[in-house]
This record gives structure tokens, sequence and C-alpha cells, in this order.
């Protein structure tokens, strides 16, 4: 059984703390300059991560395209599906010149 006053068969008061369960750890406020410089590193961090898949697709491609026998369009796809894994395979299993 629970404790307190409605397991005595009390009615239970109001309750007039109005805080919500989270407020009572709130961290502290990031300055504007802070949340920025975090948004602009992850932006950055972002945008290379697409340009070095980007990159990787394209290489595939060209290089499919002049040593592969198989499709070039197919070596690309799955570089787009698996980025690294993708080309690991390309270098073992694609290339035949």
């Amino acid at each position: 059984m629970g404790h307190g006053a409605a397991a005595l068969g009390q009615p239970v008061a109001e309750r007039t703390d109005t805080r919500h369960f989270c407020d009572a750890a709130v961290p502290p406020r990031m300055l504007p300059i802070q949340m920025g410089v975090t948004a602009g590193i992850s932006l950055v961090v972002g945008l290379l991560t697409l340009l070095a898949h980007v990159a990787m697709i394209a290489w595939t491609y060209r290089d499919a395209t002049r040593r592969s026998s198989h499709p070039a369009f197919l070596w690309a796809l799955v570089v787009f599906f698996a980025p690294l894994l993708g080309v690991v395979l390309y270098l073992i299993f694609g290339r035949t010149r």
C-alpha cells in the first residue's frame, strides 16, 4: 500500500505548486553566440560529410566506367547506400582492369 494522505483515507489537498517537474534542474542558459557556434560547427561537419559522400559516389562512378566490366551506375548505387563499405567492395570486387 502507498503512504500519505490518500492511503489513510483522508482527502488529498489540491496541489498549489505550479512548477513543472523539469524546472528543478534547469541547465544554465546558453548565450546566443554559443548556440550560433554550435550550430555553425554542426552545419560545417554535416556539409563536409555530404560533400565526402557525393565525392565517393562520383569517384566510384567515374572509375567504374573506366576500370570495371560491371555497370558503373550499379556501383554508384552501392556506394550511395553504403558509402564506406561500398567503396571497399568496389575496390575489392569491382575493378577488373
